[in-house]
């Protein structure tokens, strides 16, 4: 009986991590999608905002001991840092001029870049099975983006260029973590004051401090609160992620990651009403099949990786 109750309680906080997870992700694409449409808030000043309450929210887990911090030496994880403004600054800016579907299926292309980025400069192999699923992946991304007619140049720099950082930046990641012998979570604690004061920095240089579309602007109170719950809402994405993934599996983690990228589309469809065209439908159906496929045959590969380590005597 004893046995029976740890595995329900076991099984409710997995589910209440999953449901929080789902609510957060889909509710940051929405949530900030709201705040450019309907208040036109400075983009470079949100992603500001969430770093700090990124910060905050790690400073009080590891009060809670949730993780135990590790000093960095600043210098090691500068131009991490700079590609973690970078990444989700470009982002942002892709999300305000893009529909959300565009938005959505160009992040799907940070893929095949750090696999060309690793192959090319880190020298490491992929099978011919995990190549090919690139093919409809990059197909379907190009014909969603074609066919958009809400398609702008502007807004395909800013996904081209945040592509390019996303991927940089989650090659570095993986990189420092294994130089500096650290986890997701104590390696985020250290970039984000860090990417904060590299923000601080530059905002005035690109965006007005004071009036209208300041950040010491005219604010109403509901703009300043959908921003402090945007904050609150990003912290929670990486959060949750850390946690999924630390007491479930991979596999449950990237099945309920293609569950979340079908919600946001059809959400993005529904909400803003962004036109969707047979053949942009098309383009997303092709996308979705290249991303099941490379779960499922990276999956197969650590399954055998797996087996075999376990047959070395």
């Amino acid at each position: 009986m004893t046995r029976q109750l740890f595995g329900f309680s076991a099984n409710r906080r997995i589910v209440g991590g999953l449901l929080v997870n789902l609510f957060s992700s889909i509710c940051i694409v929405f949530i900030n999608k709201w705040i450019y449409v309907h208040y036109g808030f400075p983009n470079m000043t949100l992603t500001l905002i969430h770093f700090v309450v990124t910060w905050l929210g790690l400073y009080i887990c590891q009060k809670m001991d949730i993780f135990c911090p590790k000093s960095l030496p600043v210098r090691r994880i500068m131009w991490l840092a700079l590609s973690f403004c970078g990444f989700v600054a470009f982002t942002n800016l892709s999300l305000q001029n893009n529909s959300i579907g565009t938005y959505q299926l160009a992040k799907v292309m940070t893929t095949p870049v750090i696999i060309l980025i690793q192959t090319t400069y880190y020298k490491k192999t992929f099978s011919t099975k995990i190549k090919l699923t690139l093919v409809p992946i990059t197909l379907g991304v190009i014909l969603n983006s074609y066919y958009d007619v809400r398609f702008n140049l502007l807004g395909m720099v800013f996904a081209t260029l945040g592509v390019l950082v996303t991927s940089l930046y989650q090659v570095w990641v993986g990189a420092k973590q294994h130089e500096l012998q650290v986890n997701s979570m104590q390696l985020l604690y250290y970039q984000a004051p860090l990417s904060s004061a590299v923000l601080l920095g530059i905002i005035p240089l690109f965006e007005p401090l004071a009036g209208d579309g300041g950040i010491f602007g005219p604010w109403s109170l509901t703009a300043l609160v959908a921003v402090l719950f945007s904050g609150v809402v990003a912290f929670l994405v990486n959060l949750s992620i850390y946690w999924i993934i630390g007491n479930t599996s991979a596999v449950t983690y990237n099945m309920f990651g293609h569950f979340k990228f079908c919600i946001t589309l059809i959400g993005g469809y529904l909400l803003f009403q962004d036109p969707l065209s047979l053949n942009q439908a098309l383009g997303i159906l092709c996308t979705l099949a290249g991303i099941l496929s490379y779960t499922h045959f990276k999956l197969l590969e650590q399954e055998e990786g797996k087996s075999r380590l376990a047959q070395k005597p």
